[in-house]
Parts: structure tokens; sequence; C-alpha cells
């Protein structure tokens, strides 16, 4: 056990889970709980709980659950430890001595202590010989040595074991290097080889100010352009923003959303200092989610050309989804920002901002680039784009922007709105038939456990399975049930592997005395523990009779008692008979 089991119970008595999560999160009392807006996905309509009686969280949505270590987890992105760490610190909770692994924190410290000293290293190589020509590609691109030092730029070297050898020079390992994705073991088995080599490099700095992974650009033809930093135990790609740390600090609640790195840094050098990319892939889920954290509106800012379009038009949902609002920047002429403020020369940081003023919101944008699509000259081509139109307008959830954009288009066209109306209306029932068909496929397949990864055995074994899961519940809810749960069922018949390690778990921790979920996060992966908070929720509302104890007890001693299809192909005729007749007395 990594922490006494006294120091945990006053880390979480002293951290409300409540007042925790309610400094993260919009929570409003619903009955004995609290409910919100899930910080971890997008969503209109709050699916995220939080359970006071038993300091826990659950999200109907996406599944995230767990106590408030695992939520201080997820949100800041920190080991277990660190979690705790965070947790006492805040309390004002001395942590206790040596009496806990550390060894993941150690090792997360030790990858922003080499990342760190890489950024440090990359800089400098631009003021030597070998780095100029890093220097003088920064140069080329317009960018001043104060916006060079300001983001923290630098220059990986064409020598590949350069980086290793000044980072071997300070300390670190080889394990430490690789671990932070700086470095490659060769296939020889003879060292390590630097990742980046003759690139301009990009630090990716996070939200408390650590270097957590890097960008590198060819400065050539050759691809790939870009290559980052793969995941690590101190960054996920999908998770992260360039530039958030200095777009949060802007004073603004908008964000503008480029494409790139150079991009973010040219429209920061024009003093707009509230632009962000994501890194080297398309926008996800939890980037708008963290987006929103800091930010109600978003002002995407793609390139012109195709690609950026097709970017543009998936990005638009996933921000829509995650509660922001959106607008869309057309720059002139297909270029880029970066391309746009330099052809303006002197006057390209008033031009950008212009444009950004400029820029419509999302829906007036798609309705834009739709009428591309038709010939609005002839009768059929109107009809086509404003049925194309009307299924824009019903995406819309806001009743009162929905009814602004119809008497729009019908005003634009000279058509009856209600005939306008009625098109959308019949779209949107489409859309929520759809919504709905697909929902009822999510949660049969949920129910059925076919798409469950960490509890397999259920769909499999679902009787058994649903009856284990309920006795695990009721052992957590009811300890005092111990005794007479073990007299009565044996953790061999359990026939679900995870239901089996759950409740041989609690069964031992009521045995010694302890609370049943104070260890629950640091005992299980965070998949298991989201699993076994997903059941008590699931549960909460059930309640828990010991008739209903003694349902679950007798469906587990029946389920194993059956045999498998390779038992019984294996068993003789009179074997057969006699089991059968075994089965059927069982439900007499």
């Amino acid at each position: 056990m990594p922490f006494p089991e006294s120091f945990l119970q006053e880390l979480k008595l002293r951290n409300d889970i409540g007042d925790v999560i309610s400094s993260y999160v919009n929570l409003k009392r619903k009955g004995r709980n609290l409910v919100g807006l899930c910080p971890f996905h997008g969503e209109k309509t709050p699916s995220f709980t939080v359970y006071t009686e038993t300091e826990s969280f659950y999200c109907f949505g996406c599944g995230a659950g767990g106590d408030v270590i695992s939520f201080i987890m997820k949100i800041e992105n920190l080991d277990y430890t660190d979690a705790v760490k965070f947790l006492a610190q805040r309390a004002g909770l001395e942590m206790p001595e040596n009496t806990y692994d550390d060894s993941m924190s150690k090792l997360r410290k030790r990858i922003f202590e080499a990342n760190r000293e890489a950024a440090r290293f990359y800089h400098s190589n631009l003021t030597s010989q070998s780095g100029k020509i890093g220097l003088d590609y920064f140069h080329s691109r317009a960018l001043s040595d104060r916006t060079i030092r300001h983001f923290g730029l630098g220059f990986a070297l064409p020598d590949r074991y350069s980086l290793c050898n000044h980072l071997h020079s300070k300390g670190f390992t080889d394990n430490e290097i690789v671990a932070a994705n700086l470095a490659f073991k060769s296939r020889r088995g003879n060292g390590i080889y630097d990742r980046f080599s003759n690139r301009v490099m990009f630090p990716i700095i996070d939200l408390r100010g650590n270097v957590i992974a890097f960008g590198g650009r060819i400065m050539t033809d050759e691809k790939p352009k870009y290559l980052n930093t793969s995941d690590t135990l101190v960054f996920k790609k999908s998770e992260n923003l360039f530039s958030l740390n200095n777009a949060k600090n802007s004073g603004s609640r908008t964000l503008i959303l480029c494409e790139g790195y150079m991009d973010v840094i040219a429209v920061n050098q024009a003093g707009i200092t509230n632009a962000v990319a994501t890194l080297g892939t398309a926008l996800t889920n939890e980037q708008a989610v963290l987006m929103k954290r800091y930010a109600d509106e978003v002002v995407i800012c793609y390139d012109s050309d195709e690609a950026g379009q097709k970017a543009t038009a998936r990005a638009i949902p996933i921000l829509r989804n995650a509660g922001l609002l959106v607008r869309v920047l057309t720059i002139p002429n297909g270029k880029d920002p970066d391309e746009f403020i330099k052809s303006k020369g002197l006057d390209g940081a008033a031009a950008f901002k212009a444009q950004l003023e400029k820029s419509g919101n999302d829906v007036d944008y798609r309705l834009q680039k739709l009428k591309q699509n038709f010939n609005l000259e002839t009768s059929d081509g109107k009809v086509a784009y404003l049925e194309a139109a009307a299924k824009i307008v019903a995406t819309i959830s806001s009743p009162i922007e929905r009814d602004v954009y119809s008497s729009k288009i019908s005003n634009e066209f000279q058509i009856e709105k209600a005939a306008f109306v009625q098109q959308i209306n019949s779209f949107e029932r489409r859309n929520r038939r759809d919504f709905n068909k697909k929902e009822a496929r999510r949660i049969r397949a949920e129910l059925s456990g076919k798409n469950d990864k960490i509890n397999a055995d259920h769909y499999k074994k679902p009787r058994s399975s649903s009856a284990e899961e309920s006795l695990v519940v009721y052992l957590i809810n009811n300890p005092d049930s111990a005794d007479y749960i073990s007299d009565n069922i044996k953790s061999e018949q359990f026939q679900n592997s995870l239901m089996k390690r759950y409740f041989e778990y609690f069964l031992a921790r009521e045995e010694n005395g302890l609370p049943p979920l104070t260890s629950v996060t640091a005992d299980f992966s965070g998949d298991e523990a989201s699993k076994l908070y997903q059941m008590l929720s699931k549960h909460s509302s059930i309640a828990s009779t010991r008739q209903a104890l003694d349902e679950y007890i007798n469906v587990i001693n029946e389920e194993s008692q059956k045999l498998s299809n390779d038992d019984i192909a294996s068993m003789s005729g009179e074997d057969i008979n006699e089991y059968l007749k075994k089965l059927r007395d069982n439900k007499k």
C-alpha cells in the first residue's frame, strides 16, 4: 500500500470532494448529490454526478469515475503520488515519510527535468556556429529575437548523439532520456541516439510552466515536415495545446485556434496572445473540453486550402459539443495567418485584427460555403440549397438562434418562413430519431458488456457476472454482511475474473477492519477503478435487502455448478444425466 490508511482517510476528510470538484466544475445540487457538465468530455446536458455520501464521482456520458484523488489525477494530469501530494498541500497536510513508493513520481520529475535541459540545449544551439542555420530560418520567417526567446525556440543539431551526450553530462540515464522520448534505443543494443536532428525546435509547455514535449520542423522538403514527441508519462498530445500557457493569461475568454506552431507564434508577435494550436493531430474532444476551461468562444483560424476547410468542418461540431461558441476566420487569398501578417508588412498586426473582428460565426460560415455547391440562379439549385441549409439550421440547439437563421434565410430567398421552419422541424425529428437509435444501440451494447474491454467476462457469462457485480456492491455498502457472505459463497465460485478480484479485495479489507473504498485508486488501474464506481452508481438506487443478497448468492451458486460445453462433450451419457438431475434438484 503506497500510503497509510489513516493518512488517506485524513486527506479525503480535509479535501471534501464536492469542494474540490467545484473549483473546476459548476455543480448544482440534485437531491443528495451534485451534478454538472463533465470536465472530461464535451456535453450540453449534465451527466457528471458527485456522490457526497460515498465521496465519489461518476460520469454517465464518458464513464470517468473515482474518488477525489482520481479526479485530481485526471484533470491535472498527475500520477497517483503527485495527486496525493497536490491534495495534501491544498489541505495543509504533512506527507508521511518513507512509507510510500514514489518511483513513478520521481521518474515523472526526471522527465520534466530532462525536457527542461533539452529545451535549454536546443535554444543555446541557435547561438552556435553549428546551429546558425536554425536561427537564420527563424529570421527568414520574420521572427524577432525577442519572440524566439519568449517561445524558447531552438535547433536540434545534425549530430544524432549531441543531445544524448549533453544530457549524460548532466547526470541523466539512458532510461530517463528514452522515457522522455528525447531518444531511441539503438537496434544494435549499443546505446541511444537523439530523436530529433537537423530540425528547428518548438518546446511545448504545460499550464504549470513545465516543458512536456517538443515539435521539430525540418527545413527542407523532406518528410515528415513536423516530428512531435510521442506520448510519455507527462505528455498526451490529444490532451494538450501549444501555447495555452500563454493564452490563458491573455485576459480574454476567446481563443484563436490555429493550424500550426508558426501561425500561433506569428499571431503572438502581432500582439494577439490568445492563440493556440493542436499538436500534430486533428482537434480532439479532450482538447475542446480543455479550451472550455479557459474560454467561452473559439475562433477557428485554419488555412484556407482544401485540407484546412475539411479540418474546419470537422472542428466545428467538436467545439460546439464542448459548449463553446464558434466563429470562423477566413484569411483572404488562401493564405495562412503567418503568410497574411507578413504580406501586410508593418500593417500586418492591424490587418489581422480587422479580419478577426469581421469573422462570422460557424453557422454563417457553413451556409456561405454551402452556396458554392449550388447554382442559385436556377429553381432546382435554390431548392437544393434551402434543403441543405435547413439541415444545418436543424442542428442548432438554441431555439432563438434557430429562429434568427430561419428568418434570415427565408427573407434572403423570399420564401414563406413557415415552409422553411417545417423543413427544419422535419430534419430535427430525423436527427432525434437517429440519435435515439444510436443511443439505444449504445445502451444495449453497454448492458450486454460486448464492448467492455475491462470486464470482458460479463459478455461471456452475463447472468453470473450480474449477480457477482451486485454482490460486490452489496458487500461494499454493507460491510457488516461480510461473515454471512463468506459463509455462503467462496471466491472460487466467481466466473468473472474482475468481480472475483473485487470480491477478494473488499472481503479482505473488511476482515482487517479497513474502510472499503479508501485505497481503490491506488490498488486498481484507472479503468478498473472507474468500472467499480460505475457499478456503485448503477446500483445507488437499488435497495440493499437480505432477500436481494440471497438471490445474488443463489444465482452464483447455480451458475458455478454449470459445466462448460467442453466439459459436457467429454462426459459419458450417464454422467450427463446425473448432471442434469443435479441442476433440476437445485431449482426446486
